[in-house]
C-alpha cells in the first residue's frame, strides 16, 4: 500500500512562498539592471546640467536624455548640443570632483552606471557644434554675427541679451575635431577659452553622444532644438585650408600606459 505524501505544515509552505518571491525577485532585479547596462552602452544615457552655460535651452538641474548614436551611428551635425569627455584642462579640480562620501556615494555610482540615475558633470561637459572638421570660424562680422566658411549665421538659441562672442576670434578646425560653444555666451568657458589645449578644438572621439530631450523637471519637458535654418547655408569646407592631421611617429617596442583610464 503506497504512502501518502505528507503535506507541508503552514510555517514550511510560508517558508517556500517567500524562497520563490526572493528568486523570482532577483531574476527580475537581474533582467533590468542588464538591460539599463544595455541601454546605457549602446543608446542612451542621462545627464544633468551642473552649470548656466547653455541656459536658457538649458537650465541648471535639468535633466537631459543623450542620444550614443551620434556620432558612432549618426554624422554629427553643427547646432548639434553634444556631451563630450573633458579634452583635458576644461574643467577646474572643483567642478570634477565627487563630494559625496560614504554609503551615499557607492549608491550614487552604482545607480549612475547602470543607468538610474543621470550622470553629473564630474568628467562631462555639454556645448553646441559650431565648426567641424574644415570648417573656419570666425567671431564676428560687421553685424556682430558669427559666421562659418565666410557665412554669416543667426543664432536664434542664444540667450536673449547675449552677443555670438564678446571676444573676436579665427579658428580653422583640424580633422577629426569640432568647435563647441555654450548659448550662454557671456556665461561659458568653451572653445574660446582654451586655445592653447588643441586650439579650443574637441575630438570628435571624446564626444558621448547628442542631447535631444529634457525629461525632468517636467516642466520642461521637450526636445534640444537644433534649429535647421541656422546653418542650412554654409558652404561646404575649403580643403585647402584644413589643418593637416598630425602625423604619429613609429616607435619600436611595447607602448605603456601611464595614469588613470
Amino acid at each position: 500500500m503506497a504512502a501518502r505524501p505528507v503535506a507541508p505544515v503552514p510555517g514550511e509552505r510560508r517558508l517556500t512562498q517567500v524562497i520563490r518571491q526572493i528568486r523570482e525577485t532577483v531574476v527580475i532585479v537581474t533582467v533590468a539592471v542588464i538591460l539599463s547596462l544595455l541601454i546605457k552602452t549602446f543608446l542612451v544615457q542621462a545627464f544633468s546640467i551642473p552649470s548656466i552655460s547653455m541656459s536658457d535651452t538649458l537650465k541648471v538641474n535639468d535633466r537631459v536624455v543623450v542620444s550614443k548614436l551620434t556620432p558612432q551611428v549618426i554624422d554629427l551635425r553643427r547646432g548639434d548640443v553634444v556631451v563630450f569627455k573633458d579634452p583635458g584642462g576644461w574643467l577646474s579640480p572643483a567642478e570634477s570632483s565627487f563630494h559625496q562620501t560614504g554609503p551615499l556615494r557607492v549608491l550614487s555610482v552604482a545607480l549612475t552606471f547602470v543607468g538610474l540615475l543621470p550622470h553629473d558633470a564630474g568628467e562631462h561637459l555639454i556645448k553646441r557644434v559650431i565648426g567641424l572638421p574644415g570648417d573656419t570660424v570666425v567671431c564676428c562680422d560687421a553685424e556682430q554675427r558669427l559666421t562659418v566658411n565666410g557665412t554669416a549665421v543667426t543664432e536664434p538659441y542664444l540667450r536673449p541679451g547675449e552677443k555670438p562672442s564678446e571676444m573676436s576670434f579665427t579658428a580653422t578646425v583640424k580633422p577629426g575635431h569640432m568647435w563647441v560653444m555654450g548659448d550662454n555666451r557671456g556665461h561659458s568657458s568653451d572653445s574660446r577659452f582654451h586655445r592653447g589645449l588643441s586650439d579650443g578644438q574637441v575630438p570628435i572621439d571624446n564626444v558621448v553622444g547628442k542631447a535631444f530631450a529634457v525629461v525632468w523637471p517636467f516642466s520642461r519637458f521637450g526636445t534640444v532644438p537644433n534649429p535647421p535654418k541656422v546653418f542650412a547655408d554654409i558652404p561646404a569646407a575649403d580643403p585647402r585650408k584644413t589643418p593637416a592631421a598630425p602625423r604619429t611617429p613609429v616607435r619600436s617596442g611595447t607602448p605603456s600606459v601611464t595614469g588613470s583610464p
